[in-house]
């Protein structure tokens, strides 16, 4: 079993595949390595000598056991956690002891290291960070991050559920089918704004959820709206932060299609790359720059979303291509982990 917290929330190991956890291990052994070299130098020349001799020994050893982390990590996070954080830490001594044993030879002139030193060093730096990230875990709680995150949904532009109330009515006589299917949609969007925002959620929901949207909003504005889905390269497991693809295309009809007369098209393209999921929206440009810039509250709504789900592993990146504007969303590919079926009782 994993360790849980008072929050009851499992504490696991970090990813060591993912580039905020990679960068914060990188920062912390370089700020430890001027910590001690400082702390033996009698004068700045030799603090540098010392410095620059060591960082060509372990800046090798620190990339060598990221790499190690990285290939182990589905089997490190897989384990219970406190086994899990004894390999990891004899992991993390083993490959910079033999990585110094292999480069010391080649770097002439280089004082050697004693192998048990450098295990120290290492042992007490591994414990270190497992320590700061176990109190980061802690730390992002539901009751602290999950509060945030709800914030920063509730957000969400509210302005088209009451432009598609208004459609709606003008179909309940009319076409009472597609008014019925209509409130459908919008009983769909109500419970995705009020959902736990602490939760990813499937890609496929959310596209569907993004397709019920795109529907209202065919309500009001016609053949001014055309949609073009690009999505059969998508991951449909994948796992995204709720309610990232539908504010996106809102901000795309509010500032790329309302303000044409003629309207105009929205394409979305959403595959995968590798172990990364692409999301990309765009839109026309419409002539009135001064509505174009109500984009940035709800980008940097959906930008700190990601950073609090993804870290430094997910990219929001804003591209006018010409008469186009696009929206280019990368994120870890990430599935739900399965859970081994129950074991079915025995019948007699």
């Amino acid at each position: 079993m994993k360790r849980r917290n008072h929050n009851n929330r499992q504490v696991e190991l970090p990813n060591f595949c993912h580039m905020g956890v990679s960068l914060r291990i990188a920062l912390t052994t370089e700020a430890a390595l001027v910590a001690g070299v400082a702390a033996r130098a009698a004068d700045v020349p030799a603090f540098w000598a010392e410095f620059v001799a060591l960082s060509a020994l372990a800046q090798p050893a620190l990339l060598l056991t990221l790499l190690a982390l990285c290939a182990a990590e589905r089997w490190l996070r897989g384990l219970p956690y406190r086994m899990g954080v004894g390999f990891t830490l004899l992991l993390g001594m083993a490959v910079p002891v033999l990585a110094t044993l292999w480069l010391s030879p080649l770097l002439a002139g280089s004082q050697p290291v004693p192998p048990a030193g450098v295990a120290v060093f290492a042992l007490l730096l591994g414990a270190g960070l497992l320590a700061y990230f176990n109190l980061r875990a802690r730390a992002l709680s539901p009751a602290i991050t999950e509060a945030r995150l709800q914030a920063l949904q509730a957000r969400i532009r509210p302005h088209f559920l009451f432009n598609s109330l208004n459609a709606v009515l003008s179909l309940v006589r009319s076409d009472p089918h597609r008014a019925e299917h209509a409130l459908e949609n919008m009983a769909d969007l109500f419970r995705a704004l009020m959902g736990n925002a602490s939760q990813l959620a499937p890609l496929e929901d959310e596209v569907a959820l993004t397709r019920a949207y795109l529907e209202l909003e065919q309500l009001r504005l016609g053949d001014r709206l055309r949609v073009v889905w690009h999505t059969h390269k998508m991951p449909a497991d994948a796992l995204i932060p709720p309610l990232v693809i539908q504010p996106l295309v809102e901000n795309a009809v509010y500032h790329g299609i309302e303000p044409l007369a003629d309207g105009g098209e929205i394409s979305l393209n959403i595959y995968r790359s590798v172990d990364k999921v692409h999301i990309v929206v765009r839109n026309p440009i419409a002539a009135d720059a001064g509505r174009h810039k109500g984009n940035r509250i709800a980008l940097a709504n959906i930008r700190e979303r990601l950073l609090l789900h993804f870290d430094l592993d997910a990219q929001l990146k804003l591209e006018p291509l010409g008469a186009v504007y696009q929206v280019h969303i990368v994120i870890p590919y990430t599935r739900e982990r399965t859970q081994p079926a129950p074991a079915r009782p025995h019948r007699r």
